[in-house]
């Protein structure tokens, strides 16, 4: 275990790294591209859409992007532009947010204030609701999701961005983007009954379900809504997708992807999303089904999700050949659950004390940013906002502000907005 010298000497180092981006965000801009950018645009999409149709016909279509992505990840810029992705400004906002309360300069309020603003601006307007989706459209091997379709796994971020800066500045106005989009949640996206007690939910509006992570997003979102608005109907829907989340695990304690048998891999940063839903989920209603399955959830999680080196490893199971070895959102999300999870299962404690040593030696690029994958040659060091720019700032400014609150120096004079 760290010493609380050693402790803070990483908090200091985690203030500069966190001063550095701010600074490399302001210049860099709020647009990037992406992961999905080889496949984003007409000629990977079509492309990728042949692959899912026919492996063996579509792979002569798909394998130049791929190789593109193991040897020359520059080259995503000749097949799609850079893009403003909602998911990685609510990461945004509540990073601001988290520096906020660290040092209360209002400048980073502001800033998390200035993220709000563009979610409200790159909402689905065809919707009533307030929700939020991709800005491409998005291949994928049940069809084309459309860019500005609603997907679950961004929402929950949009609001929890609004959740936070509304706990810090209660602005009604954010009260009622809150209230839309708790409605939203409740209403576009569908429920399927799984059994008498337990029903998955859909990713988008239109489609059947069955994605794991999925139920676990809308159950968190909805459980904090039923608290934030004393609507009991709202926990109603969110325990019936939480049972399904429950039900779903495996005896080893992992989650697959979906339970349609075959998307049946076991990935890191996945897993994270759906413990994360199940802590948050205990830590505002005590159940007791969470804390059961979070018990065996980081059994299989720290014997099977890393490396001979204590750091994340990007699947246990995986569904295909992969092009790198770490990945920079495995780390922010084990970051993540680590912080939320430490309290309850001090064996995450030293996985703490080794991927934030980690990223501050090895993923600092010199001009503030992250890298984004260690490919098996090299790393891929386009800095991308989604995948997982953002992910990685909320993180370690959440992990500021925890260590903040425990008392351990954050050791870095010049850390001001």
């Amino acid at each position: 275990m760290q010493s609380a010298a050693t402790a803070s000497r990483t908090a200091g180092e985690v203030a500069g790294v966190l001063v550095d981006f701010t600074g490399w965000l302001e210049a860099h801009g709020e647009t990037s591209w992406d992961h999905q950018s080889f496949f984003a645009g007409p000629v990977g999409g079509r492309a990728k859409a042949a692959y899912y149709r026919h492996k063996a016909l579509g792979l002569p279509a798909v394998a130049p992007m791929v190789l593109f992505e193991a040897f020359l990840p520059s080259a995503r810029r000749l097949f799609h532009r850079a893009v403003r992705f909602p998911i990685a400004d609510a990461h945004y906002a509540m990073g601001y947010a988290y520096l906020f309360e660290t040092t209360r300069d209002p400048a980073y309020l502001n800033r998390a204030v200035h993220f709000l603003g563009a979610l409200e601006r790159s909402r689905c307007r065809e919707f009533t609701e307030y929700c939020w989706g991709y800005p491409f459209d998005w291949v994928t091997r049940n069809g084309t999701i459309k860019q500005q379709t609603p997907l679950i796994t961004t929402t929950p971020y949009v609001y929890e961005a609004f959740l936070h800066v509304w706990q810090l500045d209660p602005r009604d106005e954010w009260k009622k983007v809150l209230a839309s989009i708790a409605r939203h949640a409740a209403v576009d996206i569908k429920d399927f009954t799984v059994s008498a007690s337990s029903s998955s939910c859909s990713y988008t509006p239109f489609d059947k379900g069955g994605i794991i992570n999925a139920a676990a997003y809308r159950a968190f979102l909805l459980t904090s809504a039923a608290h934030v608005f004393e609507r009991d109907e709202y926990w109603k829907i969110a325990e019936r997708n939480l049972n399904f989340v429950l039900d779903a695990q495996n005896p080893d304690g992992s989650w697959y992807y979906a339970v349609d048998g075959v998307r049946d891999f076991v990935d890191h940063f996945h897993t994270c999303f759906v413990m994360k839903a199940l802590a948050k989920i205990h830590a505002l209603t005590g159940h007791a089904g969470c804390l059961e399955a979070l018990n065996r959830g980081v059994a299989y999680y720290l014997g099977n999700l890393f490396d001979a080196d204590g750091l994340p490893r990007p699947f246990s199971r995986a569904p295909r050949l992969t092009v790198y070895k770490r990945e920079l959102y495995d780390c922010a999300e084990s970051i993540n659950l680590c912080l939320l999870l430490r309290d309850r299962f001090p064996q995450l404690k030293p996985t703490l004390e080794a991927v934030v040593p980690g990223i501050i030696g090895d993923w600092i690029k010199p001009d503030g940013s992250f890298r984004s994958r260690r490919l098996l040659f090299g790393w891929d060091n386009i800095p991308m906002h989604r995948w997982a720019q953002s992910q990685m700032f909320r993180s370690l400014a959440y992990y500021l502000r925890e260590q903040s609150r425990r008392g351990q120096s954050i050791g870095h004079e010049s850390f001001a907005a």
